[in-house]
């Protein structure tokens, strides 16, 4: 048994506790204070999680979400899932039934408002496109030939997609979206060409699930919005205000007035051009 084995890691890494985390991944993006409180909003009957949980095993994404999030410190993560609050309202009932000591204080008037939502979603998620050695071999021929075709076999390249939305809960209003991918190629079949122990080690990306490249597009979308949070300016809409009814101004659908006949009394004659 090997505890903080990095062949089992993804690129969530560590822990956090409060503002302090130990052993998070360098390349993570940081703020150097919570811009808010944020709660993650997972479509649980999208296309997209269905697979995640079903064809990947692999659990909700805001359960990776939530340490790079608590992490980075650029957000304060409170808790909005159905279990979570499911937890919280049996504390309540308890105190309601007096079960609880005195001074608990589980009533009401506890709870953190969510100033944010960060929504996931993956967009593209492909557990192999390799197999370029396989129609190279069959070019070739020969000793190398199948020397190429054993390499393609073997070798795997996964690659993931994914969007982060956040909104603010009060308004309604988009705050920030962004895009992150990863990609990781399996080299395992230059174990043959290179003997047990060159390609060992290269190798060990053949146990690499998908589930890892995920988590690494995840967390270079997190990456991607930290940094433009960083620079964040409000949009406005001049001299309309954010529903004001816009600036892309269309007909009002009034009808069209009718021409009236001229006043008694009234020239319609053109006025004569001076020479």
């Amino acid at each position: 048994m090997q505890m903080g084995n990095p062949a089992a890691k993804t690129v969530a890494t560590g822990s956090a506790a409060g503002a302090s985390s130990t052993n998070a991944n360098s390349t993570l993006e940081k703020c150097q204070s919570p811009l808010g409180t944020v709660s993650l909003i997972e479509n649980q009957s999208a296309g997209w999680y269905t697979i995640l949980t079903n064809e990947y095993r692999l659990p909700p994404t805001a359960n990776l979400l939530r340490l790079l999030i608590q992490q980075s410190n650029c957000f304060v993560v409170v808790e909005r899932s159905a279990a979570g609050m499911n937890a919280i309202n049996r504390e309540r009932g308890l105190q309601q039934s007096g079960e609880m000591r005195a001074g608990s204080n589980s009533g009401k008037g506890q709870i953190v408002s969510s100033d944010y939502g960060l929504s996931p979603e993956i967009v593209f998620s492909q557990d192999n496109t390799g197999g370029m050695g396989v129609a190279l071999g069959s070019l070739l021929g020969g000793g190398a030939g199948r020397a190429l075709a054993t390499v393609g076999a073997s070798t795997k390249t996964r690659e993931a997609s994914a969007l982060l939305t956040m909104i603010d809960n009060r308004s309604g209003v988009q705050i920030a979206a962004s895009e992150g991918s990863a990609s990781k190629t399996d080299f395992g079949g230059f174990g043959a060409l290179l003997g047990g122990s060159a390609g060992g080690g290269i190798g060990g990306y053949s146990n690499t699930p998908q589930g890892k490249v995920v988590a690494a597009a995840f967390m270079d979308a997190f990456n991607q919005m930290v940094i433009s949070l960083r620079a964040y300016k409000a949009q406005s809409v001049s001299g309309q205000g954010l529903g004001g009814g816009g600036r892309l101004g269309v007909d009002g659908g009034a009808a069209p007035s009718q021409t009236s006949a001229p006043k008694s009394g009234t020239s319609t004659s053109r006025p004569k051009k001076n020479n």
